[in-house]
């Protein structure tokens, strides 16, 4: 594992595995909400954006965080290992309740600068229908490189736990 992709719903935990997995194995960890929001949510342009993912994969090994689907593909293409976490939807939104609530008004560790905690229906609504609208794309993406690459698809709280400690 030197190239380590996380991926799935908001509020799944894909920043706190990437973290857990880049300690244990003493890989640099990239969180991409942090790459690609700038100050004050402001989203990055997409050719910048590109330019800015080919360069992160580039590099000889990481833990990466985070889903925009547009760049998902190169990012597979990118990594030796994809862990996809497919837990319920109401983990999810109960644990992006349990976040806003904690850094409601603050920038949390795994965002860029001047990037407050917001919640929105629209964030809710995109983590309650990710199962349906999302999940098929991903899991075909998945599917289609299963066999050269480590794939991982947790579905509960007690894998992902699993998961980190036997990386340990």
């Amino acid at each position: 594992m030197r190239r380590v992709l996380i991926i799935g719903p908001g509020g799944a935990g894909k920043s706190t595995l990437a973290s857990r997995i880049g300690d244990a194995l003493g890989l640099p960890v990239i969180h991409l909400d942090r790459e690609y929001w700038q100050p004050g949510w402001v989203e990055t342009p997409l050719p910048e954006w590109e330019t800015r993912v080919a360069t992160l994969t580039a590099a000889e090994a990481w833990v990466m965080d985070g889903n925009y689907g547009g760049t998902l593909p190169a990012r597979i293409r990118a990594s030796d290992t994809i862990v996809f976490l497919d837990l319920p939807r109401v983990t999810c939104v109960k644990r992006v309740i349990v976040r806003w609530l904690r850094y409601r008004g603050r920038t949390r560790p795994d965002m860029s600068a001047d990037c407050p905690e917001q919640l929105t229906w629209e964030f809710l609504w995109w983590i309650w229908t990710y199962r349906a609208r999302r999940r098929p794309g991903v899991m075909a993406q998945l599917d289609a490189v299963a066999r050269e690459k480590r794939v991982i698809v947790l579905d509960s709280p007690r894998a992902v736990e699993a998961l980190a400690t036997s990386i340990r």
